[in-house]
């Protein structure tokens, strides 16, 4: 299928082929019919990536925070690559749509296959969505003109304003700013018996929207006009729909607004708030998040968990349900905001007139429509095939998350070592970030045609953690070499189904514990003398604060962070140590403070003699080092600081500083290689399994 991306590098648009998605649990596919291009959202997306890389950093003053912070803990070449890396990423395009859905996913009940669909948030300008529950509405079946339903998630948008806004029946409504959202906003309110006032920098009216009044905002007796026709009073509810870089819509809103009135926004404009008008008058202000409640919750929108009616009357999906209904009724009719409906393949011409509009033509919706193709069910896009090189290993890897195309692959391409033959992925838009950006021969949403492909040497699989087991097992079983990226598993029985795969097939078999690779790592254990003195190890890491609701903190799909993540620190003891891992204890804190079980001490202790401490916690600052390993032998110490600084303390003290952060990826996946051409052994996998088995029960027990 093909599927528009924002090439945010110059600010072009770019239509690239990607697999079709294939249906998961609570999802439904849907056949794009229909699709809106927000001339507000998708027109500012545009302008900040035609802007040069300095314009960006003064409008994006955060983001360049963020990169001098990674700076000074990372160091500063690995900051400008992930810096780089993540604007060279194409971005996908569009939010609202409307389409027939072609296959639904278990625990969908409420559509069923030839239904037409209304689809937010997640309906891209594809050729094909993949689209939550919670995020469709039915169409009744005798809808004739589909197209205005493709403007549901703006309607979504107005219906969580008014609703933020508590307006009732009745009453006198400010809309500011009459674009798209603003007459949708404006039809809505006047469906629900409301009179609305209109104000904008220019008279944008329409014959189809009813309004009380139409103001300019630039008039200097706007607050006189509006209480004029109010009675003296002035609107009851201002909702601001405008894009402004100015605070004038905000000023506005105060001057207008009623003795204790409601202001909500739900544009975008500067918001600095005056604080008499506010105080006199006691005036709320509220914001409204995007189409409704569920909005950024994984647990709504990705796991399809709705909210129970009697809790939350207006979520997210039903104030698209609502948006169908008012349409559907004839309550409302936006069929005359539609000004321009472009083919698919021609959307460049789409945001041609949305951005620099060289013909001054006047437009409010503008829509994409999709064709009939076959092709775009295809399951494998194949690209020109890369030139071969003798002695590269061929890669086929499943998965392309964020880790995928932000540092696997890129390491990958850097080795020399490795060629992309081949990309699986579940289809859409990442499989079309990542084969565009590193040029795979082809991608495909089905991982078995890896695991059938004799041109493959090595499957690496790049999945969330609870579908590592099953496609290490089934790639051993089909006699490939596997490097998966931790853990291996989440549970006891699948590492024992691992091991015995293993044992019984032709394949290697890696873990992606890629520290004990790390250069500076190699140097602390060269300074060692274990075989003296039994050594003292102190790791702490300061991971982070992550979200309850994150994925990897859902013990069912990421196991925790300490199963998650922690095994890359064990793992790396006990390569410094060199000797067998006897005992691993975790204690976790029990303090309302820490519910997710993500601040733990691990102690370990190993055959050797030596002990060790790993201090796992989400409570640091961001901007103090993530890891930090001290080690105490034989009258030396070595401190490593965050893979960029190591200190060495003995009969002589000697220090290394590096400028970009070398946590081992391509150390590991050199090793790899020269354990394929028979130069090495595979000894890593046995303390992988060995540690794997400790931290789970571990983490059981503790």
């Amino acid at each position: 299928m093909k599927q528009l991306f924002l090439m945010v590098s110059d600010g072009s648009v770019k239509l690239l082929e990607t697999p079709a998605p294939t249906v998961k649990e609570n999802d439904v596919i849907v056949e794009t019919e229909y699709s809106v291009v927000s001339a507000g959202t998708e027109r500012s997306l545009v302008s900040f990536g035609g802007k040069g890389l300095l314009q960006k950093i003064r409008e994006r003053p955060d983001q360049a925070k963020k990169v001098l912070e990674k700076m000074a803990v990372d160091g500063v070449l690995s900051a400008l690559d992930a810096a780089f890396t993540r604007l060279s990423e194409p971005m996908p395009m569009g939010y609202s749509g409307v389409g027939t859905v072609t296959a639904c996913g278990r625990g969908v009940t409420d559509v069923s296959v030839g239904d037409r669909v209304a689809m937010a948030g997640q309906a891209y300008h594809a050729e094909v969505n993949r689209v939550n529950r919670n995020l469709i509405a039915r169409l009744p079946a005798d809808a004739a003109d589909i197209r205005q339903y493709a403007m549901c998630a703006l309607g979504g948008i107005a219906l969580q304003g008014i609703h933020q806004a508590n307006v009732v029946p009745g009453e006198t409504v400010a809309v500011i700013g009459l674009g798209l959202v603003g007459h949708i906003t404006a039809r809505i309110l006047n469906a629900y018996g409301c009179d609305v006032i209109a104000y904008d920098i220019a008279d944008k009216t329409l014959p189809g929207t009813r309004l009380k009044a139409f103001v300019r905002a630039s008039n200097e007796n706007a607050a006189d006009i509006t209480k004029a026709m109010t009675n003296g009073r002035g609107a009851d509810k201002v909702i601001i729909t405008a894009a402004a870089d100015s605070n004038m819509p905000m000023d506005l809103a105060a001057a207008i607004v009623r003795d204790r009135g409601v202001i909500c926004m739900i544009g975008v404009t500067q918001m600095k708030l005056d604080r008499r008008p506010y105080y006199e008058r006691e005036l709320t202000f509220t914001m409204a998040r995007s189409y409704g409640p569920g909005r950024y919750d994984p647990a709504y929108e990705e796991k399809g968990v709705d909210y129970p009616v009697g809790q939350v009357r207006f979520t997210e999906g039903r104030n698209i349900e609502e948006f169908v209904r008012l349409v559907s009724e004839g309550r409302a009719d936006f069929t005359d905001l539609i000004t321009h409906v472009f083919p698919f393949d021609e959307a460049e011409r789409a945001y041609a007139l949305i951005t620099a509009n060289s013909s001054r033509e006047r437009s409010i919706g503008v829509l994409l429509q999709y064709p009939k193709r076959e092709e775009k069910w295809a399951a494998v896009i194949k690209h020109s095939p890369g030139k071969t090189s003798e002695g590269k290993l061929r890669v086929g890897l499943i998965g392309a998350g964020s880790f995928s195309k932000g540092t696997l692959l890129p390491v990958l391409q850097s080795t020399g070592l490795y060629q992309l033959r081949a990309l699986a992925t579940t289809g859409g838009t990442g499989a079309a970030q990542a084969s565009h950006s590193f040029g795979f021969e082809y991608v495909t949403s089905d991982y078995r045609r890896l695991l059938d492909d004799a041109e493959i040497d090595l499957i690496v699989v790049s999945t969330r953690h609870n579908t590592h087991a099953q496609f290490i097992i089934e790639a051993l079983e089909a006699g490939k070499h596997v490097c998966c990226e931790k853990p291996l598993c989440l549970t006891i029985d699948e590492l024992e189904r691992i091991i015995a795969a293993y044992r019984s097939s032709p394949g290697e078999l890696f873990c992606g514990l890629n520290r004990r690779y790390a250069p500076l790592v190699q140097k602390v254990r060269e300074t060692l003398s274990t075989d003296q003195t039994p050594a003292v190890y102190d790791y702490i890491v300061n991971a982070g604060f992550i979200r309850s609701d994150h994925w990897a903190q859902d013990e069912a799909v990421g196991g925790g962070r300490i199963i998650g993540e922690a095994c890359h620190f064990v793992d790396t003891i006990q390569y410094l140590d060199g000797s067998r891992l006897e005992s691993l204890n975790i204690t976790h804190a029990n303090h309302g403070a820490s519910p997710q079980k993500d601040n733990a001490l691990i102690a370990l202790r190993f055959s050797s003699g030596a002990i060790a401490n790993i201090v796992y916690t989400s409570m640091g600052s961001r901007k103090y080092p993530k890891e930090q390993l001290r080690v105490f032998s034989n009258g030396a110490v070595c401190e490593l600081d965050n893979f960029i600084r190591l200190r060495r303390y003995g009969c002589i003290r000697a220090g290394t500083v590096t400028l970009r952060q070398d946590k081992g990826i391509a150390g590991e996946y050199a090793h790899i290689a020269a354990v394929l051409a028979g130069r090495l052994k595979n000894d890593a996998i046995e303390d992988a399994f060995l540690s794997h088995r400790l931290i789970l029960e571990g983490n059981r027990d503790g």
